[in-house]
Parts: C-alpha cells; structure tokens; sequence
C-alpha cells in the first residue's frame, strides 16, 4: 500500500516520501563486518521481485490509450491480492522480500545463546513476539498498572498531571512532541508540538456523511476492547459513544491532511512559553517541558495552536468520566498488537478489515517484524545490509544520482517561466542538495536500551521510552545531517526539505525500480525517476517554499510564485478529472496530491533527459522489439504496477497526499511529448494532453 511515512514531529513529519505502505545520541561506531558464511540468504524462501518482461505488455491495450493497462494489465489480472494483504504489486512484493530477509536474520540471530548488543535486542523481540502460548496466557496483566492509574483519575488537573507522565515514558496518546528544526535555522533542533489523539485516517472522517459506516464500524471496535478489558457490554457501548464524541470534538479542532499537505507553515508556530501557557491554562507548558526534563526553553513551535487551546478547555470542561474512557481505549488500542489474539484479532478487524479490506490476519513472524521495525529499526537495518546490499549497487545509484542532477540542472537553466533571480536561488538549492543512499554512514547507538524474554509489551515499552528519550536529547542541539529518515530495509524513498537531501534506503534498490541487469531504459525510467521524483521534491510546491540552506524562506518573485501557482492548478484540474480505480465512483482529490504529481511529472521529465544524454551516440538495440524511448516509460509504468482493494483505495483518495499507482503510470506521460513520439500517439488520443491541457512546470 501507498507509504508509510509518516515519527514525531521531527524531520519525518515534512519530508516528502515516494510512497505510504505502515533515533539519541551520535550513532555508535560499531564497523560494518562482513556477514558470517552461515548468514547467507536462502534465496528459495524469499520473494521474487518483478522484473518488467515483454510477455507483460497486454496487445488487446494501446499505449496511447491506458499505458498503466498496457504495460501492467495481465500482470494485474494474472496476480490476485493475498488474503493477508490489502493490495499486491511492485513495493509490496519487494515488502515481502525483505521481511523474508529480515525472518532468516531474526532467527538465526535469536538461536544465538550469547548475544548482545543490537543482536541481543532483536532477539529477544522476536522470542517474545513469537511466544503466541505466553502472550495469550498473561491476557491483560502488561496493562493492569496503566488501566489502575487511569481509574484513579478524579478531575481535569488529575488528567493533565497523568497526560505529562505518560508522555515523559514515550505514550502521549493527545499530540506528538519531539525535536525539529527550526524553520528560520534549519542547522538547530527547537522543540515541538502538534495535533494528535485521533484513530481515524483523518480530522474529515468524523464529519462526513460517506465515512459514517466507518464510524460506526470504530465504534464497535471500541466497544469490543473495552469488553475484553473487562467492561459489561452495554456500559462498553457506552464508553465507545463517549469515545467517538470525545475524538470527533478534537477532530473539529484539527487540520485536515489535505490542509496539512498544501501548507507545511502549519507545522511550525513559534511562541514563548508565557504564551502558550496562557493560550492553554489547563495544560501550562512550562509544568509539561518540567516533566520531560527538558530544559524549559524561551520558545517552541506549537503547530496548530488552535488544537493545544481545545485540549484544554476540554481539560476543564470534559467529564473526567469520559477522559477516562478515552484513556482507557488509547491504551488498549495502543497495546493491541502486543497482547493476546483476542485483542490482536479485533484490532486487525478494524484497522485491517474495515479500513483496508484486508481478508486475513498476517502472518506472526510478520507482524513480530513490523514491531522490531517500529520499535529498534536501524537495528535490524545494520544487519540486513549485511547480507541484502551490494557495495556495487551503491556505487551505480551514485552515479544515476549524479546524472539526474546534471539534467536537473539544465531544466531549471533553460526554464522560460522564471525570472534570472528566482532561477539564481533555484540553482543555489540544486548545488546544495545531499544524497543518502543505501545506509547510514554510521549506525545509530542502541545501549541503555534494556530488553528481555519476559515480555513483548514490556520490550515495546522499553523502547519507546528509550527512542524518545532519543528524541528528546535532541532538542536545543544542533541537527544530525548523518541520522536517517527511514531504515535501510524500507522500500521507499523520501526528500528533507530542511536538510535539502535525498535519501534512498538499500531495499528499494531492487527490480523493478533498479535493476544491475537491466538495460539503461528500464532502469532510468524506473529508479530514474524516483531519483528525479525526490529531486523534483525540493521544488515542489511546498519543497519550494525552503531555500538552499533549508531554512523556510521568500526565495521567489512574486511574478515567479504566480505563475508557479497557475502552472500547478492545471495539475489540480488534470487529476481532479482521474478515477480512483476502475470500477469505483471515487475521484482523486487534486489539491491532496498536487505535491506529489508535481514530483512524478518534473521527476520523469529529467529521468528522461539524463537518460538520453547517457544514450547519445549509442544505436538503438530495439530489445524485444521495443524501441529503448518506448522501454523507459514502459519501466515507468513497471514501476507502478499495484492494485488495492476497494477500501484500501478509499482510504487513499480521502487521505494520502499519493494518488493511487494506476492513475500515477498514466497522469504523467500524458503532459509529456517524448512519450507520444515513442508510442506515435496523436492529438486526441487519451494518453496525450495538448493545448491548455498540457502542463510542463519543472
């Protein structure tokens, strides 16, 4: 499914990923050991990835009328969506491939007797993720200390006191706190706050009338875990009642993720701390940054201030009552996944089922990998580079990086839209742009971290307090530029407007997005163009609104930003016009996703001229009878080959700033006139914009 991306505040909450699918001092330098012979993959178990072929292209579909249908329709059909997946195609077969890496490490490092370090912690996550005898025999008792401090709550003041402690131990079930970088001085971590406390995939699912059956499917969600905590069902039911209207009175004090994505000055409001107590009496600022131990600084940003001032005019008004049952149903859904398969079970027919049409549970050895992924990542990423990356790819990704670059640099040279001045900052950005590829240059420290083979929920308590501790220490320090985003192991890729980098983890670099066997077409039309698509990133239109240094700042004329805004609303109308997915109502909301159709349009505009100019003076080996123009989008188009279930597709267009992958094979090459050529598409066909319908921005 479309990424994942989205950690506390810090770096993760603004940059732009590729896709949505579900860190404490300087890293340690522990060295990069060459994997032991008897930690060689056992290819047979692994997942094969999809590597584009002829015998794809469907001959009954025209290029110039459905490129998406062409190039991956029988493969679509030929293919059903596991039971144990909301969707199927290019990045979640490559998710399985490495969580069948990952399995054969986890193993292999938990049968080791004597472990320690990061090998230590990542065995006794998985022993105890996977001891489904225990965790069904101790039931409820990881929470009963928590569910008591809840009972005991007696007033407003009561609440906020006990929202402080939770969140000092990492669980602030109401608004995520962490390190970010200031906007006006990207190079310094300030402290900072934001929305929170809602379940549903959106502030917009609680009001409109479309969503009201996934509403009520919430609502009995709640009600069933409070029964399972315990609670006689009509007073369960009761308590989910007061749930949903608690979170849908927060959810009108929200930012919508359409609202979120369109300005990411919402994330960043500095104010002094006499202001913000002042603005949320009943939750003082000051007692809070207190009870983190963090040092009381002159001023943070509290995003979205108009939330913090509900919160706490809730803290005096809201029945204590109700914020217990709130409380209590966070917790409970928090720790779901930890505890017994009575409550695993009725958070996968919630969260899986009825939000993503997802027909069965994974697998336990799956789910035990997303807890050690969500819980010590960079962990297990240290060594599953060991055994899943080849130095040789690194070296190759460099090199199409730079390349991609050097085209980058051309478009923004040769643009007729922009002023000398504007363009003059546009370069300064491009010089200063950074590239991660692969892993971390050095690792993250794990100790202090302490686990065992006691307890899984006790393991995941352990480390969220330890990463946001890590967090935490961060702020009033300057930023790391050597920490990650995301861990080696994840298949995406991602740009940092405040630290103007690119940054692509080791698993995506795999077929079909890069491929060392491939011809250059396949591979600069795929990888090519997320390499661009990140690039492209910087300058979209809030990328756009971070100069060179990453610091949020006026770099354009105002003529410049003018025509940059009509350039970009054609792009809203285009996808405004697209269907979700054959066989659904639901349009694209072209606004949500205008970012990332800005990326993927200038992204595979400069794929394309990087990889002509790698082509020049070379013949054309015409392979499978493809010309090698008609290859590169053909590998495009590879790149997106996914379907979702109807649910999962739903979620997506009401949600995610990423338009669904059919529509993104096809949105694209529509605006660009080396496409039409290579297929000899005319004026009039459906994959070909022309006139006022044409848009060319980066």
């Amino acid at each position: 499914m479309p990424d994942t991306s989205r950690s506390a505040i810090s770096l993760s909450a603004i940059a732009a990923v590729l896709m949505v699918l579900p860190a404490c001092e300087r890293a340690s330098d522990e060295k990069k050991a060459a994997p032991p012979a008897a930690w060689t993959l056992d290819e047979s178990k692994l997942q094969q990835p999809i590597r584009f072929a002829a015998t794809d292209l469907d001959p009954a579909q025209s290029a110039c009328r459905d490129l998406g249908a062409y190039a991956n329709g029988k493969w679509l059909a030929a293919n059903e969506i596991p039971a144990d997946e909301p969707g199927w195609g290019a990045f979640l077969v490559l998710r399985n491939r490495s969580l069948g890496v990952l399995q054969q490490l986890a193993e292999r490092i938990a049968a080791e007797p004597n472990a320690t370090g990061i090998d230590k912690i990542i065995g006794d996550f998985w022993v105890t993720g996977m001891d489904e005898k225990k965790l069904n025999e101790e039931g409820l008792a990881p929470l009963e200390g928590r569910l008591a401090a809840i009972a005991a709550l007696t007033d407003g003041p009561s609440v906020a006191e006990h929202l402080r402690k939770i969140a000092a131990v990492g669980e602030n079930p109401l608004f995520a706190f962490g390190p970010e970088p200031d906007f006006k001085n990207s190079t310094l971590n300030i402290a900072s706050a934001f929305q929170g406390g809602l379940g549903l995939p959106d502030s917009t699912y609680y009001s409109l009338g479309d969503k009201k059956p996934i509403r009520d499917a919430y609502e009995k969600y709640m009600a069933k875990l409070f029964e399972l905590a315990g609670t006689a069902p009509a007073d369960a039911e009761k308590q989910a009642r007061t749930v949903l209207a608690f979170e849908t009175r927060l959810a009108k004090a929200s930012k919508s993720n359409e609202q979120l994505s369109r300005d990411v000055e919402l994330y960043y409001h500095p104010v002094k701390i006499a202001e913000a107590d002042k603005l949320a009496p009943n939750f003082p600022w000051t007692k809070f940054f207190e009870s983190q131990k963090v040092a009381t600084p002159e001023w943070f940003s509290l995003g979205i201030p108009s939330f913090h001032q509900e919160v706490s005019r809730m803290l005096g008004d809201v029945p204590v009552a109700q914020w217990q049952s709130w409380l209590r149903f966070k917790l409970l859904d928090d720790a779901s996944p930890y505890l017994s398969d009575a409550f695993v079970s009725e958070h996968f027919n919630f969260y899986g089922k009825t939000l993503q049409g997802q027909k069965e549970q994974r697998a336990r050895w799956k789910r035990v990998l997303g807890v050690i992924e969500n819980s010590a990542g960079e962990a297990m990423g240290q060594r599953y580079v060991e055994v899943a990356f080849p130095a040789s790819s690194k070296a190759q990704m460099l090199e199409l990086v730079n390349n991609l670059r050097d085209a980058l640099k051309v478009r923004i040279q040769n643009l007729t839209w922009m002023g000398e001045d504007t363009k003059k900052k546009a370069l300064e950005k491009w010089a200063s742009f950074n590239t991660k590829i692969g892993y971390p240059d050095k690792w993250r420290d794990w100790s202090g971290l302490t686990t065992g083979r006691d307890s899984l929920y006790g393991n995941v308590a352990a480390a969220t307090a330890f990463n946001y501790q890590y967090q935490l220490d961060k702020i009033g320090k300057p930023v790391d530029k050597d920490e990650w985003g995301m861990t080696p192991q994840t298949i995406n890729a991602y740009y940092n407007p405040q630290l103007n980098e690119i940054v692509f983890p080791a698993a995506i670099l795999q077929p079909p997005f890069f491929d060392p066997q491939a011809d250059e077409a396949l591979n600069y039309g795929a990888i090519g163009a997320v390499i661009g698509h990140e690039l492209i990133h910087g300058y979209d239109d809030q990328g756009s609104r971070f100069g060179p240094s990453g610091n949020f700042e006026e770099w354009w004329s105002k003529e410049d930003a003018a025509r940059f805004k009509a350039l970009t609303s054609k792009l809203v109308t285009q996808y405004n016009g697209y269907t979700a997915a054959p066989g659904l109502t639901e349009k694209v909301n072209g606004n949500l996703t205008l970012g990332e159709n800005i990326a993927d349009l200038g992204g595979l505009n400069v794929a394309y001229d990087a990889f002509q100019k790698a082509v020049a003076g070379k013949p054309d080996p015409k392979i499978d009878g493809m010309t090698r123009d008609q290859r590169f989008f053909l590998g495009y188009a590879a790149a997106w080959r996914e379907k979702y279930t109807p649910e999962l597709t739903r979620m997506i267009v009401a949600s995610d700033p990423h338009a669904p992958g059919g529509v993104r094979a096809n949105g694209t090459p529509t605006n660009i006139d080396a496409f039409a050529r290579a297929f000899g598409c005319k004026e009039g066909d459906a994959m070909v914009n022309s006139g006022e319908k044409k848009v060319a921005i980066w």
